[in-house]
């Protein structure tokens, strides 16, 4: 299903222009060898453009359609017209040594191959090139001599004759097209399983670059390397027949889709890509921006959901957006040299939108004055099971794919999310951030069907839920001890506040005593504090029969949204003053 998608995701961007042909790819290069017409080599040309990455300005390569390229791995396959500095002119940093020469002798092989009776100046310029080059005297000439350092530090190089490349020859053009027709002629015939038409099967299939930890060299998405997953001793990629235009579709795909850093973004350790069937960016945006939200385009969001759920158009840089249109979203994480996918999902791009719209209704609570948005995106939300005083600031990365699945899909969170985030509050004594409060509450709606979830956003006075009320009281405790000890640097929330969350009947009757002493002194200095504290512990004890001797999970998060409520109601009402 996923290879399916992906091809037909390539056919839709071909018919756009924003792929390339068949037995053709974009690369990365770095420099370009200008040839005279004898072959002899006259400069190296820098192909690098600035670009700004962060606060930093650096110099990258240009993406430059070329010849496909070959998926290598540890043996000597040469590229035609575009590659590394072994194969092109048989050096690397170091100089030349016997498996340089290797490289460079199968290049030579493969272009006198390939071009042998192409017409031409460019062609009888390459051809003359590999006729006359010895990379032993490579530094004798000047050109390669200047830029030694550059050209030997692993990026492509390709051919060029002053502004005109050699892929782009007409003549060299018909050679490879010719060559590769050849080619695809000989090889094993099956029955494709993504169009499910006879084709010649792709051995190998062109790796996958862009995910982040897997090998910078791409990784494989289908492979098979050893016995074991050879049934009935089909090597290779024939345990998986994909026909060669099906192999070259998805992975075209795939590579243009990861190379839209703009629409792309990384969760924990997995890569997430998505896409419209339409293959119009402006759905790819939508889902972008609503995902992960930005102070600055809160409203825009807020505005996008409210006329979906009215029924009114949704817009999108001019574009009415279809609610009905497929929608894809990806995950994809390193696995060594392959990758391993960690979930695909599929719907509608209206019911994708209102399940988030539904995740953010259930994350609502009350914010801190602070607080610059409304929405907190996946990637926000899942930071808030981390440490951020550690160096790994990385969420566990299968529940974090796990996480956005579930909120694509509206189906339950899951429980390590809600664990996690009780964990890191124990850990941080108490630290409720307005996001750990949304996650609890999102969680406890969802998975507890916590059906009046709704009515604590904010404080819900007129609870009576025995873990709720104990969550208020222990504000209001550790309220009355700051107040009659103004500066206090440490609080029963320091000392207290995991006992009491889970084991309320052991602490309760220990702080409630301590309050005594407490009030005696509020008594003395602030008498209206201590009256307006006295009827609010006589309302909230009043709710209480007893104190439970144990709390379950679910219960302690009760417990922290009834402390998160209570805190922010008096913060609210220092503000109003």
């Amino acid at each position: 299903m996923i290879l399916q998608t992906l091809v037909n995701h390539y056919e839709n961007l071909a018919e756009q222009g924003k792929v390339d042909r068949e037995g053709w790819c974009k690369a990365k290069v770095s420099y370009a060898v200008n040839l005279s017409k004898d072959g002899e080599i006259l400069g190296i040309l820098s192909l690098k453009t600035e670009e700004e990455r962060g606060k930093k300005k650096v110099w990258i390569p240009q993406q430059i359609k070329v010849p496909e390229m070959v998926t290598r791995s540890s043996g000597v396959s040469a590229n035609f017209l575009c590659d590394n500095s072994k194969y092109i002119l048989g050096i690397d940093a170091g100089g030349t040594n016997q498996r340089v020469l290797d490289c460079f002798e199968a290049a030579k092989e493969k272009h006198l191959s390939l071009l042998s009776g192409t017409e031409g100046e460019m062609a009888q310029a390459v051809r003359s090139f590999f006729e006359t080059w010895d990379p032993e005297k490579a530094p004798e000439c000047n050109p390669i001599r200047e830029m030694w350092e550059e050209i030997t530090d692993g990026g492509n190089l390709i051919f060029c004759m002053g502004i005109n490349y050699a892929q782009d020859d007409p003549f060299i053009q018909e050679a490879w097209e010719k060559a590769r027709n050849a080619s695809s002629e000989d090889g094993q015939i099956g029955i494709c399983l993504v169009t499910g038409k006879e084709a010649q099967i792709s051995r190998i299939h062109k790796t996958i670059k862009g995910v982040p930890g897997a090998q910078s060299s791409g990784a494989a998405l289908v492979s098979f390397n050893a016995p074991a997953f050879e049934s009935y001793g089909k090597e290779q990629s024939y345990n998986a027949p994909v026909g060669r235009f099906a192999e070259f579709a998805y992975t075209t795909a795939l590579n243009y889709l990861l190379n839209q850093r703009e629409y792309t973004f990384q969760l924990g350790d997995s890569m997430i890509v998505f896409w419209a069937e339409s293959a119009e960016e402006e759905y790819q945006a939508a889902f972008f921006g609503a995902t992960d939200p930005k102070p600055d385009n809160q409203e825009e969001i807020k505005g996008m959901f409210e006329n979906l759920k009215m029924g009114r158009p949704v817009r999108i840089r001019d574009i009415t957006l279809n609610p009905e249109q497929r929608f894809y979203i990806l995950s994809l994480a390193p696995n060594a040299a392959r990758l391993s996918v960690r979930f695909f999902y599929q719907d509608s791009f209206g019911n994708i939108l209102k399940n988030l719209s539904a995740h953010y209704e259930r994350m609502s609570v009350v914010r801190p004055s602070w607080a610059d948005k409304e929405y907190m995106g996946v990637r926000d939300m899942l930071s808030e099971t981390v440490n951020q005083n550690s160096k790994d600031k990385s969420p566990v990365p299968n529940m974090a794919a796990l996480v956005l699945q579930a909120i694509l899909s509206g189906a339950r969170y899951p429980a390590s999310l809600y664990t996690d985030v009780l964990i890191r509050i124990r850990a941080e004594q108490g630290n409720i951030t307005w996001g750990r409060a949304g996650i609890i509450k999102a969680y406890l709606m969802r998975n507890a069907n916590w059906k009046k979830g709704e009515n604590y956003m904010g404080l819900n006075e007129e609870s009576r839920e025995t873990a709720y009320v104990l969550g208020r009281l222990f504000s209001v405790l550790e309220s009355i001890q700051m107040d009659a000890n103004p500066g206090i640097k440490a609080t029963i929330r320091d000392r207290y506040f995991n006992s009491a969350c889970a084991t309320p009947a052991s602490i309760f009757p220990v702080l409630v005593k301590l309050k005594n002493s407490h009030m005696k002194k509020l008594e003395r200095e602030k008498g209206s504090s201590k009256i307006y504290y006295e009827k609010l512990l006589t309302e909230l004890m009043g709710k209480l029969d007893e104190y439970p001797k144990r709390l379950s999970l679910e219960e302690q998060g009760k417990f922290i949204l009834g402390y998160y409520h209570q805190v922010q109601k008096k913060y609210e009402k220092k503000e109003e003053k």
